[in-house]
């Protein structure tokens, strides 16, 4: 998995630019307790967050060859520090919003860059899995720490702000500009245009039924299963833990399965675990539910992302598919939060599986239809290796 060829700036910026919705349940729990807001209002912060990232990315798309990996990667990642970092120096509810707003369109720039450069490599899927390994990790680690450095809500937000400070350097590595690059069969327009829209309407479904959860996890292993912080710590670090084996799993098997059977399966297996984690009242159950997702969420995920990188070499589509799915996950918060409210967690987890029984169909329809076959061109990428181009669809 680790080659000499490995991108390791794109696997950072991965990294960075997902790491505050791995983090999303901390966030929240930590805005509810530690400030003068209700549950809904720090789920609602927390979807604004992922909605200025998601904006980025539409905004950002088709730009980054244009403005230039370097500079736009640098200018996201100073958006991060500084929005992230205001947020967790402030107790004033107006500054906090605007702080993670704008870290959260620091997030979608840093995304935006890693997803188009990931897309022109000569295997998208095997870089993709580095980054969701190091996002795994990284959280996992935060998990683990958090709770032992005091309430309130500025950890998990200095976190994200730390973490993007330590990428800069990296970005010396990126070229201060794209080349053009050549499309054999699509020239300027998207190409694969019908697959490309189906991916991008089905991706905001899935990800707002994953992180519908992921945003309340914290409060149904506190409130419902009458857990501690620690231990609801200690599971999220090992559920996160199991992701990382999961990430080493799709790794290693590549493209060995096709694309269709780990995103059909895989998102079916994940609306189980929904239901099952949904409607924990013990540690077993919770923990169960919690790990089983961890382990299948990154897997499907990162079939999902390699599979809008093969639809545009140029990356267009997977910024764009990403985007998408980042619009889930903004509204994920709230709607978890929402439907908890309402009709408590175990039918919240009823629906949310429910919902991801029906996204599964088009995901799976997509990945069925697409056959790539990849050669290169001089045009170098982000990091100067040649692009890859698909020729058949």
């Amino acid at each position: 998995m680790f080659a000499r060829t490995t991108p390791w700036p794109l696997v950072a910026l991965f990294t960075a630019g997902y790491l505050s919705p791995y983090l999303l349940p901390t966030t929240v729990g930590r805005l509810d307790s530690g400030l003068p807001v209700s549950a809904t209002q720090a789920g609602a912060i927390g979807s604004a967050l992922l909605l200025s990232s998601a904006a980025a990315g539409f905004l950002l798309a088709s730009r980054v060859d244009r403005i230039g990996p370097r500079t736009l990667a640098r200018a996201g990642l100073l958006l991060a520090m500084l929005g992230y970092g205001g947020a967790a120096l402030t107790g004033h509810v107006p500054a906090v919003v605007a702080g993670v707003m704008t870290g959260g369109f620091g997030s979608g720039t840093i995304t935006a860059v890693a997803a188009t450069g990931i897309a022109g490599r000569r295997d998208p899927h095997r870089v993709t899995t580095l980054g969701l390994l190091g996002v795994s990790a990284l959280a996992a680690a935060v998990y683990l720490t958090v709770p032992h450095l005091g309430p309130g809500h500025a950890q998990p937000l200095a976190a994200i702000a730390l973490t993007a400070l330590a990428v800069w350097p990296l970005t010396a590595r990126l070229s201060p500009r794209t080349a053009r690059t050549v499309a054999v069969t699509s020239g300027p327009k998207l190409p694969h245009l019908r697959s490309g829209l189906l991916l991008a309407a089905a991706m905001p479904c899935w990800s707002a039924a994953q992180n519908s959860l992921w945003g309340v996890s914290g409060r149904i292993g506190l409130t419902q299963a009458h857990l501690g912080e620690v231990t609801v710590g200690v599971v999220f670090a090992v559920a996160l833990g199991a992701g990382l084996l999961g990430v080493v799993a799709a790794g290693a098997l590549g493209p060995r399965l096709g694309q269709a059977l780990p995103i059909g399966l895989g998102t079916v297996l994940i609306a189980g675990c929904i239901a099952l984690s949904a409607s924990a009242t013990d540690l077993t159950t919770f923990a169960s539910g919690e790990i089983a997702w961890n382990l299948l969420y990154p897997v499907v995920l990162s079939y999902v992302i390699g599979l809008a990188a093969s639809l545009d070499p140029r990356g267009r589509w997977a910024v764009l598919v990403g985007s998408a799915s980042s619009l889930g996950t903004a509204v994920g918060p709230m709607t978890g939060s929402l439907l908890s409210a309402a009709a408590g967690f175990p039918a919240m987890g009823a629906v949310l599986a429910a919902g991801l029984l029906a996204v599964a169909v088009p995901l799976t329809a997509v990945a069925l239809g697409r056959r790539t076959t990849t050669v290169t061109t001089a045009y170098p990428s982000l990091t100067d290796e040649p692009v890859r181009l698909d020729v058949a669809a």
